[in-house]
């Protein structure tokens, strides 16, 4: 079963779109329900559906942001956006960052929704297929692999001297040598650009190459995926400004790149094992 997440401040749009369709005959199952885009990403974070049906138009974060978010954390699920009249804007921005449909709420169906669930289906089945296929792949030996394993906060030791493996509680991103031009533009691009909107969609457009296959090509040549690279870079980017400045941490993650400063602290405790303020203190 597919598992989707239904995003809609409207009680009574949300409640219609769970009540309209046999989620279980078409594969999917519904685990969540929620009615602001900030409370659904910290549930996708956590549960990582595979599909999530959201208004564009919500109070707070809006469904657009939810889903550059979304993309920004490195996940791939599948966003139908729900929308009326008159935001096609919002749908065709939604669309560039990898949308998978929109469906108008004026006129929604269950024909309509049907036909929505099935394509993201077949999406997903695809999907998963070509990452079963990506994971036979072998990685190089002499391919630079980060890690993200916690360590204990009171284990840290930093410098003012540039930072050694040993300096950081964490491995720190040492820019692969590839050969292939296409992957050493994207990493030169990352290293120059951190601080910007940087999604797989966008560095496919960038090297002009499809989408799944600098996914997969990224990772083969480098170990890792793109998303977790980024996040490298910006964490070691994090870590000197946490270290060399007073900068509060809600101006240091948007400096490295994070929209929402929740988000930046959760993807800094996830590598470091340590909020950044622990790690300021320690340091």
């Amino acid at each position: 079963m597919w598992k989707v997440l239904l995003v809609e401040d409207e009680v009574f749009v949300r409640e219609s779109v769970r009540e309209i369709i046999s989620w279980e005959e078409l594969g999917f199952t519904v685990i969540g329900e929620s009615g602001n885009g900030t409370e659904a990403l910290a549930m996708i974070i956590q549960d990582t559906p595979d599909l999530v049906l959201t208004d564009i138009v919500m109070p707070g974060m809006d469904g657009l942001e939810l889903l550059k978010q979304t993309r920004q954390a490195g996940l791939k699920t599948k966003f139908v956006m729900l929308t009326c009249m008159g935001e096609f804007e919002y749908v065709r921005r939604a669309m560039e960052y990898g949308a998978s449909n929109y469906i108008l709420k004026l006129s929604m169906s269950v024909n309509s929704l049907r036909d929505t669930l099935r394509k993201v289906s077949a999406e997903l089945g695809a999907s998963t297929e070509a990452r079963t296929e990506t994971d036979h792949h072998e990685v190089p030996p002499s391919t630079p692999v980060l890690t993200s394993t916690p360590v204990s906060p009171d284990s840290l030791t930093v410098s003012s001297a540039p930072p050694s493996d040993t300096d950081l509680p964490f491995t720190p991103v040492r820019e692969p040598i590839v050969k292939h031009p296409e992957i050493s533009k994207i990493i030169q691009y990352i290293g120059q650009h951190y601080d910007q909107d940087i999604t797989v969609k966008s560095m496919s457009r960038y090297v002009m190459m499809g989408e799944n296959y600098v996914s997969a090509l990224f990772k083969k040549k480098t170990g890792h995926t793109l998303i977790h690279y980024l996040h490298g870079v910006r964490m070691e980017k994090a870590a000197e400004y946490l270290r060399e400045t007073d900068l509060p941490v809600q101006e240091i993650g948007y400096r490295v790149g994070f929209g929402s400063d929740n988000y930046f602290i959760k993807i800094f405790k996830r590598w470091t094992g340590c909020t950044p303020s622990q790690y300021r203190h320690r340091s």
